[in-house]
């Protein structure tokens, strides 16, 4: 997970997820995902609902880690009731020490927190580099051609990547220290009027690419989004990117101490589950589970869930061993969904996340993963864990891949981040200015497939809770079925102006909805029952 928020003069498709609001939201953004007019329609979902008492469903949130104090999640936080807490002993026997409300798999039994981590492509290019930096291409051996390969393709995007944050920042230093104090008069002149306010910048009818650009620039300026303190703050990010995330030469190992190629070497982590940057967990979280109609932030989707916080997902690539660990960890201890907001496009430990996934298979548990956010065609790029793997035999039947989709239903569904495939995406879920809770009992509005995810967990946990009779494959499967068809709309590609058909964009050319999968499963219990 890659949390960026640089949205001003970068492109807008860099990172995990992206800061849109603060303290203030719209009222047209607040819970619109939960609405029946552009949402899921879970609110009317509830009133079918309200003469049953449900199930609880524990949802494996692997993530940054989630704050569980905050406010709005009293109450829905996971306790593992065979732990006696601050003991020092791992009373259940599960080879986790106080492991109350789940596990951080990014630090050590010191107590210590793993820092920023680097890309999953840079640790297989620093794997290689000693074997390869200094050999030939004529001379590698017949047998080491496929890895040399490699360490030519991941040199290559280290290097690419490492080049072009240096430029993005000597672009953002040159407007920092030279544009930005000229640029309110710039674009004043521009407009001829004498001074710049929101109010003339609003009216004006800005034409061709440079006038739209000065404008945002303008909006941006007037709304304190582009100061020197946030290009600063841009500019300390990028260069994070580069000393971290791209760096060959950098461990982001070495606090823990364990064999990260070894699965069995489990004795690390400890049981702080918030961590020092759980902002992305806490709102995944959030939006499975918040609690409803309290007036805080905007309503989780599920009111009949317990979270689990398996913090595992880095600022950086998450490590392959945390990902299965943490995944075997959920099922072993009684969760029914695990959420995986989280991806990348090269994978060290393949075997380890399949076998896995197939475990909580095998247990029937759901997987719900995001479907990435650089607007790609998974079809023609990879993204781990995979939809399907080269070595797979047998298919993924509790796995589900989730698109991001907007509030606005007119050529722009999709969000223009998302990763999208005709055959790997299995449908879509809001994920664009999704408003929830941040740690420290805030609220932001952020965006990302990340959001899209956890909406599609929250709707198997309400179902598989209300509906106990339904195995969580029938649950993926109503989820499928029951979702609003915009196959045959024309709607933007990700990522560019080109309209399709939705239904290119996904298996099901389906947007989740929540009223529609809690008719058709009182559908399939009945049928059921009436067997």
């Amino acid at each position: 997970m890659r949390k960026i928020f640089l949205r001003l003069i970068m492109p807008a498709l860099i990172g995990a997820y992206f800061s849109t609001a603060t303290a203030q939201v719209d009222k047209k953004v607040l819970n619109w995902y939960n609405s029946s007019k552009t949402g899921m329609s879970t609110d009317k979902a509830y009133k079918k609902l309200k003469k049953i008492t449900p199930d609880t469903v524990i949802v494996a949130i692997i993530d940054s880690g989630i704050d569980t104090k905050h406010e709005d999640l009293q109450g829905v936080i996971w306790v593992n009731k065979g732990e006696i807490p601050g003991n020092g002993i791992d009373d259940d026997g599960n080879g986790y020490i106080d492991d109350i409300h789940g596990w951080n798999f990014l630090g050590n039994a010191d107590g210590e927190m793993q820092g920023p981590a680097r890309l999953n492509v840079t640790r297989i290019y620093a794997e290689l580099k000693p074997r390869f930096e200094d050999v030939e291409a004529d001379d590698v051996k017949a047998e080491d051609k496929e890895d040399y390969a490699l360490y030519l393709e991941t040199k290559a995007v280290v290097e690419e990547n490492r080049e072009k944050y240096g430029n993005y920042i000597a672009q953002i230093t040159q407007l920092k220290d030279q544009m930005l104090p000229m640029l309110p008069e710039m674009i004043a002149n521009m407009m001829g009027v004498e001074e710049l306010t929101e109010k003339s910048l609003k009216k004006w009818k800005a034409e061709g690419a440079q006038e739209k650009q000065m404008k945002q620039l303008g909006l941006q300026i007037l709304s304190g989004e582009l100061t020197e303190e946030t290009l600063n703050e841009q500019i300390e990010q990028l260069q994070g990117m580069i000393d971290h995330h791209h760096n060959p030469d950098y461990d982001d190992r070495s606090l823990i101490g364990d064999d990260v190629y070894d699965i069995t070497d489990t004795n690390y982590g400890n049981n702080n589950v918030k961590g020092p940057d759980s902002e992305h967990g806490t709102h995944v979280g959030g939006i499975v589970a918040s609690l409803r109609g309290n007036g805080l932030g905007g309503d989780g989707v599920a009111d009949n869930v317990k979270l689990m916080s398996l913090r595992a997902v880095p600022d950086g690539d998450e490590f392959d061993k945390d990902v299965a660990l943490a995944i075997r960890y959920a099922v072993d201890n009684g969760a029914k969904v695990i959420n995986g907001s989280f991806g990348k496009s090269y994978s060290s430990l393949p075997h380890a996340v399949y076998e896995a996934i197939m475990y909580a298979q095998e247990n029937d548990v759901l997987f719900v993963h995001a479907a990435g956010n650089s607007a790609l065609d998974l079809a023609l790029n990879p993204n781990f864990p995979a939809v399907k793997y080269d070595f797979q035999e047998k298919p993924f039947t509790h796995l589900l891949t989730i698109g991001a989709s907007t509030r606005v239903h007119d050529e722009e569904l999709a969000a223009r981040f998302s990763n999208y495939g005709k055959c790997e995406v299995d449908i879509f879920a809001p994920g664009f200015e999704i408003y929830n809770a941040f740690p420290e009992n805030e609220y932001k509005a952020i965006a990302g497939t990340s959001m899209a995810a956890p909406m599609v967990s929250g709707v198997a946990a309400l179902l598989k809770g209300y509906f106990p009779s339904l195995t969580m494959a029938e649950v993926r499967q109503i989820i499928l079925d029951s979702g609003d068809y915009f196959g045959d709309t024309y709607q933007k590609v990700p990522g560019s102006d080109e309209l399709v058909m939705f239904d290119n964009l996904s298996k099901t050319g389906k947007v989740v909805n929540v009223l529609s999968a809690v008719k058709l499963a009182q559908e399939r219990v009945d049928a059921k029952k009436a067997k």
